[in-house]
């Protein structure tokens, strides 16, 4: 059988017939490889529904639709029927298909660009894309595509190429290599393919298979069609209300929603809100969807600025006492490993070497543990990126965001000098207050107070709004007079035996 040069809309039919019971007939072995984003096990029965809703939208066509009428009616059915992330992603790959078709007739060359046009819908309607996924699966298809011009020759470089980048995502995705697994709407992706090249080679279509129905414990899961919306804004307006949000975009002012959730009420105010909603529904996630994936970790010393960071929501290693047999980069280590994250953001505080640092980064390797260090010289450093970490956001941009804050804080501390020497600020007597900032003396004074006060109106020059204090246990600073004779916000918080007397930081 000669293979044809371009697809009609009775090859179309065709094909999502055998997708339709090709997915269905793999939807358990699809579902068994379903770990990420929720190892919930769904992703082959979303799948199969996805392709069953888009063929029968097709379905209602009178015979002998052209392949644009074909194209666009599964499209428009797999969006309104989208179930799952993967489902959604699914739709989008159809509307690629559609939008390929709408512009002349469904070549190799057309096939080609339908996957480039799905790839940027899909990446579009990904909140956070991740590499390691179907994304990745659907790049690598689409370029080897663009590299051939016949539709038999396309279809089967967009296979191989889609094989090989499914069999390499375990080594980019941290969820599959711990389970052993390839991704699941990867493997849903392949097999779409598979079906189009066994369509055009003429092969024998296999039968639908009974469906299979499957349970989910609680954390919800919320879909639907919304028509008549600015879909901007509601994407921005989901955003803040749950994870694994994909907007399927059906036009300029359609989509169909997915999110996963555990303020379901309100995202259903706020979809029929924004528009007009149809195909709403709900179902349950596992708990696995509960856990964070993504630690931040404090290095403090003991005692109550250690409760600080705790009640703050980090977790935090002490250093190791000096004559002890345990190390910092250890304590770290150990500390990273029994998290159970897979993000983890450290902040030093100024109290790791350039050499520690570096061993620390290294031993999150071994352990296939990301982490992203930030560059907090103090510990008040460390309380304001803390104080702005977002778990929601990818940890790129909650560290920036976080680096930012820890920069702004402006910061000195005051010592006790060990004996009389110059400084850069003058001449100093044992037991004198030296302040420094970064690591030069800007100021020797007698008096502990005096000192606070002058070293604060010296960061406010800069400008400020609020100065907090780090107090060693032997040191009282009255916060209330303090802030009075500032004209700005005073916080003091007792640090216990910190090696400085007094940590200031000014934002």
């Amino acid at each position: 059988m000669t293979a044809p040069a371009r697809l009609d809309g009775e090859t179309l039919l065709r094909w999502s017939r055998r997708a339709v019971a090709e997915l269905a007939s793999r939807r358990r072995e699809i579902n068994e490889l379903n770990v990420f984003p929720v190892p919930d096990a769904d992703t082959g029965s979303n799948m199969a529904h996805t392709m069953s809703a888009a063929l029968a939208e097709a379905e209602k066509l009178d015979d002998g639709a052209t392949a644009p009428a074909v194209a666009a009616a599964l499209a428009t059915g797999a969006v309104k029927g989208a179930r799952g992330n993967s489902g959604l992603v699914l739709s989008q790959v159809l509307r690629g298909l559609a939008e390929a078709a709408g512009r002349g007739e469904l070549d190799g060359t057309a096939v080609a660009e339908a996957l480039r046009i799905a790839l940027v819908l899909v990446d579009r309607a990904i909140s956070e894309p991740v590499e390691g996924t179907v994304i990745t699966v659907l790049r690598a298809a689409g370029i080897a595509a663009a590299e051939q011009s016949e539709l038999a020759d396309v279809v089967r470089a967009a296979v191989a190429a889609a094989r090989t980048a499914l069999a390499q995502t375990p080594s980019q995705l941290k969820a599959l290599r711990d389970a052993g697994v390839v991704d699941a709407g990867g493997r849903g992706f392949v097999i779409l393919l598979e079906s189009l090249a066994e369509e055009l080679a003429g092969a024998e279509a296999p039968e639908v298979p009974a469906p299979e129905s499957h349970g989910r414990p609680a954390y919800l899961e919320v879909m639907c069609h919304v028509a008549g919306t600015d879909l901007a804004a509601l994407e921005e307006h989901l955003s803040a209300m749950g994870d694994s949000l994909v907007l399927a975009c059906d036009g300029e002012d359609a989509a169909g929603v997915h999110i996963h959730t555990r303020a379901a009420g309100e995202v259903i105010e706020a979809l029929f809100a924004a528009g007009a909603v149809t195909a709403l529904r709900l179902e349950v996630l596992p708990e696995q969807a509960q856990t964070p994936r993504r630690a931040v970790i404090a290095v403090t010393p003991a005692g109550p600025v250690a409760d600080l960071y705790r009640e703050a929501g980090a977790a935090v290693v002490t250093p190791p006492a000096p004559e002890g047999d345990d190390d910092i980069v250890s304590a770290i280590a150990r500390t990273v490993r029994t998290s159970g994250a897979d993000e983890v953001i450290l902040l030093p505080n100024g109290l790791l070497n350039h050499r520690e640092l570096v061993s620390v980064e290294r031993a999150g390797h071994a352990f296939e543990q990301e982490i992203t260090l930030l560059p907090t010289a103090r510990l008040l450093s460390g309380i304001a990126a803390l104080a702005v970490h977002d778990p929601g956001q990818p940890v790129g941009v909650a560290a920036y965001v976080m680096q930012e804050a820890a920069a702004g804080m402006r910061t000195a501390v005051l010592v006790r000098a060990e004996s009389a020497r110059l400084t850069p600020a003058g001449p100093c007597a044992r037991d004198d207050v030296l302040v420094l900032e970064g690591e030069t003396v800007t100021a020797v004074a007698e008096d502990v107070a005096e000192a606070v006060e002058s070293t604060c109106r010296r960061l406010l020059s800069a400008g400020g709004e609020q100065v907090s204090l780090l107090l060693h246990e032997s040191v009282e600073v009255d916060e209330l007079e303090l802030a009075e004779r500032l004209g700005v916000e005073v916080m003091a918080f007792p640090a216990g035996d910190i090696d400085e007397l007094v940590e200031i930081g000014v934002e």
